[in-house]
């Protein structure tokens, strides 16, 4: 059996590609995460690190034990926490938007359900406002979904940009009403959409309600009008969404451990930018993310 502290070590030299920022980060001695090396290769009696001087790469047979380790070190884990009786237990009803559902959800559902085996898992997929709802009647102990400007319940989780996006639509004459798909009521960025265009001075009308993305998007590329979306292509979201799925993550994992009428938001923020509106060039500012 490999040890775990030895497979710690070298993950994280895998990782960081240095011994001495190893040693920072496992607060060890650079000549302790040698030896720990060291040890390693002695036991599986192969070499798993090519060094030099201004480098570190791992060899064919490091690259194969990196999968090994992070099972070894994943299996440790759970036995660790079966025995030592940590495990929850119980039902969990959790509400989320429908853009999350579609989106990094399924990554964060699979890592709460690979660490929480034993927790019954309830999803409810709605329009924001209505899961908040749903959350202050105690139906749900969490939610990730909106909230409206101003509100400080929850934690924000991750903030967005919009856009306003249309299939094969020509441009927008400015003198016309700007042809709206929204959700149906209760829709908290339908509110606020309307709020800001009616703050721009920019006349709308709504020529499609759904109370699916999916509806939204097949009457957006039907040409009907213009909708909202997260902005496509925003490297500063890209960059982003490992973080956001680690603080999804941990907010499910402390949830998981609440009494159930301990209840939590999780929140979604941005702004909106435009995008073959022809709308005022006058920036409308607007929190939430598409529902």
């Amino acid at each position: 059996m490999l040890d775990p502290v030895l497979l710690q070590t070298f993950l994280a030299i895998a990782q960081t590609r240095s011994f001495t920022r190893t040693a920072e980060r496992l607060g060890l001695r650079q000549s302790t995460v040698s030896q720990h090396i060291r040890k390693l290769e002695d036991e599986t009696g192969r070499r798993l690190f090519v060094r030099d001087t201004h480098s570190v790469t791992t060899t064919a047979d490091g690259e194969a034990m990196i999968e090994f380790a992070r099972g070894i070190l994943a299996a440790n884990e759970r036995a660790e926490r079966y025995f030592a009786g940590s495990e929850l237990r119980g039902r969990l009803r959790f509400g989320a938007s429908e853009d999350f559902v579609n989106s990094l959800l399924p990554e964060v559902l699979r890592e709460f359900v690979r660490t929480h085996p034993l927790v019954e898992f309830e999803l409810t997929v709605g329009l924001s406002g209505e899961l908040n709802e749903k959350l202050g009647r105690g139906e749900l102990d969490l939610v990730c979904g909106k909230r409206r400007p101003g509100e400080d319940r929850g934690r924000v989780v991750w903030r967005d940009r919009l856009a306003w996006v249309s299939g094969d639509l020509a441009r927008l004459d400015p003198s016309m009403p700007v042809p709206l798909i929204l959700y149906s009521p209760p829709s908290i960025t339908r509110e606020i959409v309307l709020a800001a265009l009616e703050r721009c001075g920019r006349p709308w009308r709504i020529v499609c309600a759904s109370g699916s993305l999916s509806g939204l998007r097949a009457a957006a590329l039907a040409g009907l009008g213009v909708t909202i979306s997260r902005s496509a292509g925003s490297r500063h979201r890209r960059v982003r969404s490992a973080r956001h799925r680690q603080n999804l993550k941990r907010t499910c994992r402390r949830t998981g451990g609440r009494n159930p009428r301990q209840r939590h938001s999780g929140v979604a923020g941005g702004s909106v930018s435009k995008r073959r509106t022809g709308a005022s060039a006058r920036s409308a500012t607007i929190a939430p993310v598409l529902d």
